[in-house]
C-alpha cells in the first residue's frame, strides 16, 4: 500500500466554512508540512491545482531542496498548456528531483474557470482533446520526437532534447468518471485515481476500467483520495469531525452547492449526490463520512474513527483494487503526524529504506537519562 498526504496550496485551518483557525498557508508552513511528510513515512504527495491554489509547478519545484524522499504529484492540464513544453517541464523537474516526479492529468473543473484560463473546448470534446496530449507527451517523453495532426493539437517536429530519468516517462495518474473518461485512462494510465465513493462504487469503477485496460493489454494500478479524522477512540473522532463543520450554516451549504453545481465534472456530480439533505445522514457509509463536501469541492469524504477501524476500511478498499491511497486532514501539518502515529502501525506500507531503520531506532521520550519508554 502506497500512502499521500496533500500539500494545500489553496488554504489550511482548523474549521471548514470560517476564517477562525484559519492558517496562512505561507512557502515557510509548506516547507514545514513537505519535510513532515519527507520523515513520516508517506510516499508523496499531491498538489492540488486551478485558480484557487498556487501553482503546483512552482510550489513542487521549490519544495525539491526541502526533502529526499517523497515523490510530487503534480497536474499537467490538456488545453492549458503545450504538450511539447509540458514535456520540457517533467523532464526537468525528473531529472532535477532524481525522478520523484508523478503527473497527476487534470482534464476539467470548473466550466467558469476554464474559460476565464482561456480554454474554450466544450465538454464532450475535453477527453478527445485529452487522448491527443498525452499521445503527443508520451511520444516525446519515450522517444524524444513527435509528429502528429489531431482535431486539437498538430505538432511537427517536435523534440525533447533531454529526456526524463523514470522510464518511459513519470508515472501517469488519472481520475475522470465518465463514459469518454474511462477509455483514456484505459490506455494511459499507470494508476486510474478516484473520489473517496462507497465501496461497492469504487469497485465498480476498478473492474470498468480494468476491463477496458485488458482489451488493450495493458494493466492499470488504482487509488483513491479521501480525508482522514483518525484519533484513539471513535468517539474522539466523531467529536473531531463535528467540530470541523461547527460553522457551516445552512446558508453555506446552499451557496456552496449551487458553486459546485456549476461543475460539469462526473466526479463532483457524485460526490455532490451523496449528501441527501439530511446533516445528521452524513455518515454514508460505516466511517465513510460526507461532511467535508458539505462545501469543500472535488473531494469531499472522509474515514473517521479509531485508527484500527479506520485501517479495516482502507483495506476493504484494497481488496476492492485499490494500492494508492491519496489523504488530508485539517489542519493538514498536525494531521500528517497523527495519521502516520495512529494509522501507519496498522498498514503494510512500502516504506523508504531509511525510514524503516529510522523508526526501529527511534525509542519515543526517555525516561530520566536513559531508560526507554516501555512498549506498547
Amino acid at each position: 500500500m502506497k500512502v499521500f498526504w496533500f500539500i494545500p496550496t489553496s488554504g489550511d485551518g482548523r474549521y471548514l466554512g470560517t476564517s477562525k483557525g484559519g492558517r496562512e498557508t505561507s512557502f515557510d508552513y509548506l516547507k514545514q508540512l513537505a519535510r513532515a511528510i519527507d520523515t513520516l513515512g508517506y510516499h508523496g504527495a499531491l498538489l492540488p491545482t486551478g485558480r484557487s491554489c498556487e501553482d503546483a509547478w512552482v510550489t513542487a519545484s521549490s519544495l525539491l531542496s526541502e526533502t529526499l524522499r517523497m515523490k510530487f504529484l503534480v497536474a499537467l492540464r490538456p488545453g492549458l498548456m503545450s504538450p511539447a513544453v509540458a514535456a520540457r517541464m517533467a523532464a526537468t523537474f525528473d531529472r532535477f528531483s532524481n525522478g520523484r516526479l508523478l503527473i497527476n492529468i487534470v482534464s476539467g473543473g470548473n466550466p467558469s474557470e476554464q474559460i476565464g484560463d482561456a480554454l474554450q473546448v466544450k465538454h464532450e470534446e475535453r477527453y478527445e482533446l485529452t487522448r491527443e496530449f498525452l499521445h503527443i507527451w508520451t511520444s516525446l517523453m519515450r522517444d524524444g520526437k513527435s509528429d502528429f495532426s489531431g482535431e486539437h493539437i498538430t505538432i511537427n517536429g517536435g523534440r525533447l532534447v533531454y529526456p526524463p530519468i523514470q522510464s518511459p516517462y513519470p508515472p501517469i495518474y488519472f481520475g475522470g468518471s465518465s463514459s469518454k473518461a474511462l477509455p483514456i485512462a484505459a490506455k494511459f494510465a499507470d494508476v486510474y485515481l478516484t473520489w473517496g465513493e462507497p465501496v461497492e462504487h469504487v469497485r465498480e469503477k476498478v473492474e470498468k476500467v480494468k476491463a477496458l485496460a485488458a482489451e488493450q493489454g495493458r494493466t492499470v494500478k488504482f487509488g483513491i483520495r479521501l480525508h482522514m479524522i483518525v484519533r484513539e477512540t471513535a468517539d474522539e473522532a466523531w467529536k473531531s469531525a463535528n467540530e470541523l463543520i461547527q460553522y457551516v450554516d445552512e446558508e453555506l451549504i446552499e451557496k456552496a452547492r449551487q458553486e459546485m453545481g456549476r461543475h460539469d465534472s462526473e466526479g463532483q456530480r457524485r460526490m455532490l449526490a451523496l449528501y441527501s439533505g439530511d446533516r445528521n445522514g452524513l455518515e454514508i457509509r460505516p466511517n465513510l463520512w460526507s461532511g467535508i463536501g458539505l462545501v469543500r469541492a472535488g473531494a469531499g469524504t472522509a474515514l473517521v474513527g479509531d485508527a484500527k477501524t479506520v485501517a479495516e476500511r482502507m483495506k476493504e478498499y484494497e481488496e476492492a483494487g485499490v494500492d494508492t491511497f491519496i489523504l488530508s486532514g485539517y489542519p493538514h501539518l498536525e494531521e500528517s503526524y497523527r495519521v502516520a502515529e495512529l494509522l501507519f502501525p496498522h498498514l503494510q506500507l512500502e516504506k523508504h529504506e531509511e525510514q524503516a531503520a529510522k523508526a526501529i531506532a527511534s525509542p519515543g521520550v526517555m525516561i530520566a537519562d536513559d531508560v526507554k519508554p516501555t512498549k506498547n
